[in-house]
């Protein structure tokens, strides 16, 4: 199994390992079929540009670590309903919401790490959602590495899960936060904790940030997670980096925009390599990322061609150099 982009879609070689839904949460073609190049064009019509295939090049790789499909979408449908709602000045359903912020904390700390289905997966009217359910797998990741109590993850992941919900009452990016805060509130069976997450991710820790420049201490945890959370999901969703970039280009923002502690713990808990990623070693080998077992900036890699695996928690000799997708 692995993640490709629609581009790379080969109906003689490939076939699908999840489904694929439209915008009402429908399965339009399930796991195990192929996509017919109509169906194909339709995909790409609907701006879906990442699918989960199998091949033979992937035969193996299990991605036991990847987030339950259904409870996924069930969440991102929990975002849905939440934004319809505050655009129509109506109370949040916030049982329904903790309903599904309980399956999701239970996917993260089963689970030794977590691998997002990219919001690219699914239709363009989804993307705010999926993005909202992603960056909140993220930050529930890193409160583990940070002893968060289920108390705390469940305050935290309220408040990552509506952090944009501002923008269904204005279009204006620097008001979008306030916005937010003031929605939340509203709601008195969410924590205020919850509602600083809207408030304050557009905060920076050099106080550069917005609606209120507030800087280092002033910028409560919950929102310094979700903004470091906000900004890879983004990457990696976006195209615009690959997984080891993403980190990178967190790292280097590290007391500059973001709090140190708080990106640590990120580094920490986020792997580098999603198995499935084609790669080029040190040695000039192709290689498949197999697995994540005891480094997750190391992984658990195949030799294309000898089909060896070699652990490169333990081959520190051995290098990436390459990413071949």
């Amino acid at each position: 199994m692995r993640f490709i982009q629609i581009e790379e879609y080969d109906h003689t070689t490939m076939q699908l390992a999840r489904p694929i839904y439209d915008r009402q949460k429908r399965i339009l073609l399930a796991a195990g079929r192929t996509i017919h190049p109509i169906y194909l064009e339709r995909i790409k019509q609907m701006n879906i540009s990442t699918l989960i295939v199998e091949d033979a090049e992937s035969h193996g790789i299990s991605m036991d670590e990847l987030v339950d499909m259904p409870t996924w979408m069930d969440a991102i449908d929990e975002v849905k309903k939440a934004h319809d709602l505050a655009k129509q000045n109506k109370l949040l359903n916030v049982f329904a919401l903790q309903v599904a912020i309980n399956k999701i904390i239970f996917e993260v700390i089963r689970r030794k790490t977590i691998y997002l289905i990219p919001s690219s997966s699914v239709t363009e009217e989804l993307k705010p959602y999926a993005h909202a359910v992603n960056v909140t797998l993220l930050a529930l990741q890193t409160s583990k590495q940070l002893g968060y109590t289920n108390s705390q993850q469940r305050d935290l992941a309220m408040g990552t899960m509506l952090h944009d919900i501002g923008k269904m009452v204005t279009d204006d990016t620097t008001l979008h936060p306030e916005k937010g805060f003031e929605i939340i509130r509203k709601n008195r069976e969410i924590s205020l904790l919850s509602a600083h997450v809207a408030y304050q991710h557009h905060e920076r820790f050099d106080g550069t940030g917005y609606p209120r420049k507030l800087s280092g201490s002033e910028i409560l945890d919950f929102p310094q997670i979700c903004a470091v959370a906000n900004l890879y999901e983004h990457l990696i969703s976006s195209g615009e980096a690959l997984p080891h970039v993403a980190l990178e280009i967190i790292m280097a923002k590290n007391g500059i925009d973001f709090n140190e502690k708080i990106v640590q713990a990120f580094i920490d808990s986020i792997p580098s390599y999603i198995p499935g990623t084609r790669i080029r070693l040190s040695n000039r080998q192709e290689a498949i990322v197999t697995r994540i077992q005891n480094n997750i900036h190391r992984p658990i890699v195949r030799v294309k061609n000898t089909g060896m695996e070699i652990d490169l928690s333990e081959e520190l000799s051995v290098l990436i150099s390459e990413i071949l997708n």
